[in-house]
């Protein structure tokens, strides 16, 4: 892929005395990567679903790892070795920037904790790289914007890590649900047993692990000591850095509820929970959580519990869509259809099972609309993570402001304009800013 040289210019970070670069677009609208062509890609944010996405990619012919990027020495050491096991060498970076800096670099995975994806999706943008940012896209309904604002800006390739959305099952059981045989749907309930996600116990504060580059890790979020029940997998139970299960689940489970419904954003919003199993563990997201959307013509309700697995229908997650003549179930391990026993016109369907690999296909079509250079191909794009994401931070700020809330779609913003200023976009700190588009 043809670029043009990096136009670099300069963002002053408040308070520490340095210039954090920002980048013009680099991406040549006419260029169509060949198929014999490699893609290069790094990697930043590698413990968790980076990685696995990472693995995703390598499946891809052509497809050619070149660079990590981690805030933790020890994270990137382990990736490495067993990189080294397989004969691939790679660039390894402990500062996104320079990562993005690289200049064969065609694309990027970021799997960073939720609070970073805004602006290392901003900044890759602007470098000229293509995407595949993980779920959910922002921290807030403010960063959603701010990221649907640089892909319609750069006009680069954004994939969204909702994996659902390339898997055969789930779309077959859209297309049921949209032929109307299920009659009129009042109700859609999505729910999120956990039984294996539990809070840490609440630890002292520490000390950094040594080779964890903390500073960077907080970036915009505020300055707070280490502690390890707030780190790695732990971030999401912690409003600074992600939304707990309505964000790390929802946003894959309502996904599909608004799909099937072909639903916009709900009109009022009414979250009721709080940390009941487990008060005395390290969480500030509710551990326990029932959310009620209002929509025109159905209600959706959001129903998670942590710890447990016994949800809806002896599943411990899914979606259920509720028709006069039959209920639709739908989840990772299948989709079916559950005659009503008061209708006249009976329908049921037996249980249908994946046959395929959502997150491999993902990481297919993600390549492949890189290689025609077509943001709209992907299966997920910016444009409906932000959708979903927008829909789950509006669950999360009922829930946090204890009030039922309004939304204005002509506005684009609450009622209320004591919540809207609190909880539209998050706060940055240490002279971060979310650029606006």
């Amino acid at each position: 892929m043809k670029r043009k040289d990096f136009i670099k210019r300069s963002m002053l970070i408040a308070g520490a005395g340095m210039s954090y670069p920002t980048y013009a677009s680099l991406l040549d609208r006419s260029s169509i990567i060949g198929a014999n062509d490699r893609i290069r890609f790094g990697a930043i944010g590698i413990n968790g679903m980076g990685w696995a996405d990472t693995q995703a990619l390598l499946k891809v012919p052509n497809v050619e790892l070149v660079a990590l990027c981690d805030v933790d020495q020890n994270v990137l050491d382990k990736r490495k070795k067993e990189l080294d096991a397989k004969g691939v060498s790679v660039k390894i970076y402990s500062d996104y920037r320079k990562l993005l800096d690289q200049k064969d670099i065609d694309a990027v995975v970021i799997g960073t904790p939720d609070h970073w994806h805004a602006l290392m999706m901003i900044h890759a943008s602007e470098a000229g790289k293509h995407i595949y940012v993980e779920k959910p896209i922002g921290n807030s309904i403010g960063e959603c914007r701010s990221m649907v604002g640089a892909q319609e800006r750069y006009g680069n390739v954004v994939q969204v890590g909702q994996w659902q959305r390339s898997q055969q099952h789930f779309q077959d059981a859209v297309k049921y649900i949209q032929t109307g045989v299920l009659g009129p749907i009042r109700t859609v309930k999505v729910w999120c047993y956990q039984g294996w996600m539990r809070p840490d116990p609440i630890v002292a504060n520490s000390a950094p692990p040594k080779g964890v580059d903390y500073k960077s890790w907080l970036g915009p979020a505020p300055i707070l000591p280490f502690n390890s029940s707030r780190f790695h997998f732990h971030f999401r139970w912690f409003w600074d850095y992600a939304g707990g299960l309505m964000t790390d689940w929802g946003v894959h489970l309502l996904d599909y509820a608004l799909l099937g419904m072909q639903a916009s954003l709900p009109k009022s919003i009414v979250g009721l929970g709080g940390k009941f199993a487990y008060p005395d563990l390290a969480e500030e997201t509710p551990d326990t959580l029932t959310t009620l959307y209002e929509f025109d013509n159905f209600n959706l309700v959001w129903d998670s519990a942590m710890g447990v697995d016994n949800g809806s229908y002896g599943r411990d997650h899914g979606i259920a869509f509720i028709g006069n003549n039959a209920t639709l179930l739908l989840n990772r391990g299948g989709w079916e259809v559950i005659e009503e026993r008061q209708s006249k016109n009976k329908v049921a369907k037996s249980l249908v099972t994946p046959s395929d690999n959502g997150l491999d296909k993902h990481a297919q079509n993600f390549i492949e609309a890189v290689r025609s250079n077509s943001p709209v191909s992907v299966n997920c794009s910016i444009q409906q993570g932000a959708h979903v994401a927008t829909v789950a931070q509006m669950g999360n700020v009922s829930y946090r402001s204890g009030q039922k809330l309004i939304w204005d779609a002509d506005a684009g913003q609450f009622t209320d304009t004591a919540i809207n200023r609190k909880y539209i976009t998050n706060l940055y700190h240490n002279g971060y800013r979310l650029p606006k588009f």
